[in-house]
């Protein structure tokens, strides 16, 4: 594999990746730091209060995201796909 070929598939793959990860990851961190402030201020430990909304929140983040998450990585496996003939005359 040519190095240029294998440096820019590396590239996309990093980008893709942070693409998917950040619509799920930004608000279970959003929910984290208010149930957090929530417990602190209340001084409630109860270790369903954090697990149960953050859940819920990661769920529909998900179902919200998810077709946009599913086409973007669609779009980036044709592309390797497509790439392989290159690849491979080479």
């Amino acid at each position: 594999m040519e190095q240029s070929i294998f440096l820019e598939l590396t590239n996309k793959a990093l980008i893709t990746t942070g693409i998917i990860a950040i619509p799920i990851l930004i608000p279970g961190l959003i929910a984290g730091i208010l149930i957090s402030l929530f417990q602190a201020v209340t001084q409630i430990s109860e270790q369903t209060l954090t697990f149960v909304p953050k859940l819920a929140i990661l769920i529909l983040s998900y179902l919200i995201t998810g077709p946009l998450i599913v086409s973007f990585m669609s779009k980036y496996t044709i592309e390797i796909i497509n790439k392989i003939p290159e690849v491979g005359a080479m």
